[in-house]
């Protein structure tokens, strides 16, 4: 497999929210969601990070974190473009979280996810129950 190229960004464009948008309405858990209110999201969202591709800057990959920087962190929305699906951008994506500079203090770092995707953060340190360092609620 070929080394896929891609920017790390903090802050979404218009067409990227576009993107997002156009991601979201494929997943059962986002379908419905309006740009509007994604844009919302977006401008209360503590920590954004999401890949695009370097010449087109096409979205590839997002996921957002909503935090106190000190106690807790929630990593939500973890999502990657189905056409870039199984060539790393979600293992990059939960590297770029786990090690993010603002996060390095964080007590706790908490996500939601469905059972057949626990062996996938269990990688990260995530574990079911609240008195491991990072929890993981399936649901």
């Amino acid at each position: 497999m070929s080394e896929l190229n891609y920017e790390a960004i903090a802050h979404l464009t218009e067409t990227q929210i576009e993107d997002l948008c156009r991601m979201y309405q494929s997943e059962w858990w986002s379908k419905g969601r309006h740009k509007t209110d994604v844009q919302k999201m977006l401008q209360h969202s503590d920590i954004i990070i999401a890949f695009c591709h370097p010449e087109t800057k096409k979205l590839l990959a997002f996921a957002r974190i909503l935090t106190d920087y000190v106690y807790r962190g929630l990593i939500l929305d973890v999502i990657v473009e189905h056409s870039y699906r199984g060539k790393g951008l979600g293992k990059r994506l939960m590297e770029a979280i786990i090690n993010h500079p603002e996060l390095q203090s964080v007590e706790k770092l908490l996500l939601f996810c469905l059972p057949e995707v626990i062996p996938f953060y269990q990688k990260w340190g995530f574990l079911e129950g609240v008195d491991n360092v990072r929890l993981m609620v399936c649901g």
